[in-house]
């Protein structure tokens, strides 16, 4: 991806640069960058919620979805209410079948969807399973409507504004779109490409970065003690009946992983609670200092 290659060549890092969850050519917003042994966590950052500003226009289709597509004007829109669109954004909010576009990067027998859809040929799509926390409605100027949406890894807002320009009976696609947020990564705290290449220039684009587990706090954390450490350094299990324990933020039930960090706070290790009893250490890190993010000890 470009943003990769370009924040690569800024910050003249050698390790593994990587994003977590994939821009549509239109879309804009954030993208986390992870670097080095935060490139591991790759899969728990695309899996967070993700929040968007997307506006569609209704009246027309598109054969991609959006405005880079074959336009085709279907009705005149002007009719709708708020009631009748936002009675038909209802539909599409909790855990929904979707279609995805064929003009998206699904591999169908080791090809791309786009590829094909490039090439004239259309086929069968299953639908897939996504989930849409929310959609409100900012603002209405018929034939436009700027909608709010926050959903889980997988959905395709392009589907959404299709999928409710159907419903109406008139069409629609996306002509504008915007990730407001991924996971905890939002606009307040993202850097453009440009203003990271000025920071650059004057060294201080490593301040941008943040600690691994940043982007981890909504899971569980404990401490272990320098034999549980050890332990899991080496790969191996610990229990999870141990002493540094923060209890507020616990569920041994939970099937989330936990974050794991030694004595001293040094984030060690994501690990998998098992009904045994046993905390199995599913990613290990070599991190050189303790983290601010660190469970406290708990006290007797």
């Amino acid at each position: 991806m470009d943003a990769v290659r370009r924040v690569k060549r800024i910050t003249a890092q050698r390790r593994k640069v990587g994003h977590a969850g994939t821009l549509d050519p239109l879309a804009e917003g954030v993208l986390p960058i992870l670097f080095g042994q935060a490139t591991r966590l790759m899969e728990l950052v695309v899996s967070g919620w993700k929040r968007y500003r997307v506006t569609v226009r209704l009246g027309a289709v598109s054969n991609t979805y959006d405005a880079e597509g074959d336009i085709e004007d279907i009705s005149d829109p002007s009719w709708l209410s708020r009631q009748d669109i936002a009675a038909a954004l209802h539909t599409f909010v909790g855990d929904i079948d979707q279609l995805p576009p064929m003009y998206s990067a699904i591999k169908v027998d080791g090809q791309r969807l786009y590829d094909l859809a490039r090439a004239g040929r259309h086929i069968e799509r299953s639908p897939r399973r996504v989930s849409v926390r929310s959609i409100s409605i900012d603002e209405i100027d018929l034939p436009l409507v700027t909608l709010t949406v926050e959903c889980g890894k997988g959905t395709y807002l392009r589907s959404i504004a299709h999928d409710l320009g159907q419903a109406l009976g008139c069409g629609g696609y996306v002509t504008e779109l915007i990730r407001l947020s991924c996971g905890r990564f939002d606009c307040s705290t993202a850097i453009t490409p440009d203003a990271l290449e000025e920071a650059e220039a004057s060294g201080g684009w490593i301040n941008y970065l943040r600690p691994i587990d940043w982007a981890l706090q909504q899971l569980p954390a404990i401490r272990v003690d320098c034999e549980g450490a050890r332990a899991m350094r080496h790969g191996q299990t610990v229990t999870t009946a141990i002493d540094h324990i923060d209890p507020a933020n616990i569920d041994p039930a939970s099937p989330q992983p936990w974050r794991v960090y030694d004595p001293e706070g040094v984030f060690l290790a994501l690990a998998q609670p098992r009904t045994d009893g046993l905390l199995a250490p599913t990613r290990v890190f070599d991190l050189p200092e303790p983290s601010p993010y660190a469970p406290k000890v708990a006290q007797d």
